[in-house]
């Protein structure tokens, strides 16, 4: 069965949802067989989205990609400074 991927669009008001409705006194069970998603998926949104507005996830998905973005230019730039010291000690 293919795997379904939520957009925070789609995984805020869920959350919201079943926020609701335990607060109503149903199940977990029932709660997420309402939201047509898993236990741990419910509590996977919540750990990562919990109380975000969809602005919020938004501003965090683009910090997530411009961290990523400059993780990778610190490896490039570390790795050319290492292989410069080693070139410049005469060691090749």
């Amino acid at each position: 069965m293919p795997r379904k991927r939520f957009r925070p669009e789609v995984i805020i008001p869920k959350s919201r949802e079943a926020e609701v409705l335990i607060s109503q006194g149903h199940t977990m069970a029932l709660v997420c067989r309402s939201l047509d998603v898993t236990d741990q998926t419910h509590y996977r949104w919540r750990k990562e989205y919990g109380g975000m507005k969809l602005d919020q996830a938004e501003r965090l998905k683009e910090l997530e990609i411009e961290n990523s973005r400059l993780k990778k230019l610190v490896a490039d730039l570390s790795l050319k400074n290492s292989a410069l010291e080693e070139v410049s000690r005469g060691n090749f």
